[in-house]
């Protein structure tokens, strides 16, 4: 089964159940409007290896009312690309006891921070359960409603949202097993055992993991996410909310050939006016584009105190 990057390993927080009450970087000025990249080029390091469960556990902290354990994991969505519909993930955080269960109904609910994110799966289905046993996953459907196609769901549609369930659950485990969906053995009439497909060809070739959407940010930010872009670089700006490049620069992946690598900037935005802005990681292509079309684009609301 062909490796694949995990954006996040499992990271432990902790949520009151009651209240009381990014890398390598050049800024620069103006921008240029790189496109993306073409994925013939080769790169000696490889995707990050994700394949072991993470080992870090929930903290536990006390409240008068009580409390609640969780951990923050990656739920994959769908998003518009220059290339067709891809996966985009995203940070969000689940309750530690369940993290299975929660992020796929995160997903199947299209409950995405980013508003240019959506999910594939059609009302009316559901999962009994979904347990992982360390060579799978077992998913339990509730009922048939999810066995074929959507009506007007097309064959790419539907293999994608299969997909999104995949690097869903892989995500959350760190761990590159299939699914196995039980008891009919179909999902939106794929194969009873599924992996992941090939993450060039399945997930968007950017993707933006910090900020948050709608994040606050003060000063100097690091951002960070994955992507895979022409010689492993990675063009950011900060736009107005006019649309106007106020600040750009540029990060470097630790690879870009074979999948999407990590990568990581720091934003300096102390001389930025208080507001809204956008923040966008792009890939590149010298080429402006007469080789690879647009660039794919990930972007993050944030707001400048």
């Amino acid at each position: 089964m062909k490796r694949h990057a995990f954006p996040l390993a499992i990271t432990a927080v902790v949520t009151a159940l009651v209240l009381s009450g990014c890398g390598d970087d050049e800024p620069s000025n103006i921008a240029d409007d790189p496109a993306s990249t073409p994925e013939s080029e080769t790169s000696d390091a490889s995707p990050t290896d994700a394949t072991t469960p993470p080992t870090d556990a929930p903290t536990e902290s006390e409240t008068t009312g009580g409390t609640t354990e969780t951990v923050t994991v990656p739920v994959y969505f769908v998003g518009d690309t220059p290339r067709g519909p891809r996966l985009f993930a995203e940070q969000r955080e689940v309750e530690a006891d369940n993290p299975l269960e929660e992020a796929a109904a995160l997903m199947v609910a299209g409950d995405a921070a980013d508003p240019d994110y959506r999910t594939l799966f059609p009302e009316g289905g559901g999962f009994e359960s979904i347990e992982y046993d360390g060579e799978k996953f077992a998913v339990t459907l509730r009922d048939d409603a999810w066995n074929t196609p959507a009506p007007g769901m097309t064959e790419a549609e539907a293999k994608l949202a299969v997909q999104q369930l995949v690097y869903t659950l892989q995500g959350v485990e760190g761990a590159e097993v299939p699914i196995v969906v039980l008891p009919s053995g179909m999902l939106f009439g794929d194969a009873p055992v599924v992996g992941a497909a090939d993450e060039l060809s399945t997930r968007a070739l950017v993707n933006v993991l910090s900020p948050a959407e709608g994040a606050t940010v003060t000063d100097t930010f690091t951002a960070s996410g994955e992507a895979s872009s022409f010689e492993a670089t990675v063009p950011w700006q900060v736009r107005d909310e006019a649309g106007e490049t106020v600040l750009e620069g540029f990060s470097t992946a630790e690879g870009y050939i074979d999948g999407l690598y990590p990568w990581q900037a720091e934003v300096d935005v102390s001389e930025l006016a208080p507001g809204t802005y956008t923040f966008v990681a792009m890939t590149d292509d010298p080429s402006g584009g007469a080789e690879g079309g647009e660039p794919t684009e990930d972007t993050k609301t944030i707001v400048v105190e």
